[in-house]
């Protein structure tokens, strides 16, 4: 990490700080179906500096670790670390997602920035060589992942985000959805 100047996190910028919502609600695959489950959650985005790769590329990082509960009970049923990454040389955002089911992501995508709103929009596809998932063998035997979309908008102080993970699952094809809305702390 580079920290010896002024960081200039672009369109990462307005996520640092900590979010909290209860407007969630995640569409998860069942055997016989799906369910829906409402939830709340905690999102912390903290500045990690600039990452200076081949002495050529320099990104600059927001680390996030992302908190799920239902709201039925409380319990966390998702936890999620990663990083937001932006090069201003190309305007690429980046997100690497980890969860500790045995799946990694690392998304690629655009920024859309306006005078009163930004939008980080990032996918990645399951053998893909630029933005790909891997994931551990049971994963890929029992529940793999085909392709990951996520969507941020920041707009007037509220975050919200739209996720879908394509899965193969249960002998079929699912959208696995996630959407919420965010107030900063």
């Amino acid at each position: 990490m580079v920290e010896s100047e002024a960081i200039e996190y672009g369109p990462l910028t307005g996520l640092i700080g900590t979010w909290e919502g209860n407007k969630g609600l995640d569409v998860a695959p069942e055997p016989g179906g799906s369910e829906e489950s409402p939830y709340l959650e905690t999102i912390v985005f903290d500045g990690a500096g600039i990452v200076e790769n081949a002495e050529s590329q320099r990104l600059a990082a927001v680390r996030y670790h992302q908190v799920v509960r239902r709201q039925s009970d409380g319990e966390v049923f998702h936890d999620q670390v990663g990083y937001w990454m932006w090069d201003p040389r190309t305007g690429v955002v980046m997100q690497s997602v980890s969860i500790p089911r045995g799946v990694c992501v690392l998304a690629g995508g655009v920024a859309l920035v306006e005078p009163e709103k930004v939008v980080l929009a990032v996918k990645a596809r399951h053998g893909d060589e630029t933005w790909g998932v891997v994931q551990s063998p049971f994963m890929l035997e029992k529940a793999r992942t085909v392709a990951f979309e996520h969507e941020l908008t920041l707009v007037a102080g509220v975050l919200s985000y739209r996720e879908t993970t394509s899965l193969e699952i249960y002998g079929r094809a699912f959208e696995h959805t996630d959407r919420s809305e965010l107030s900063r702390q």
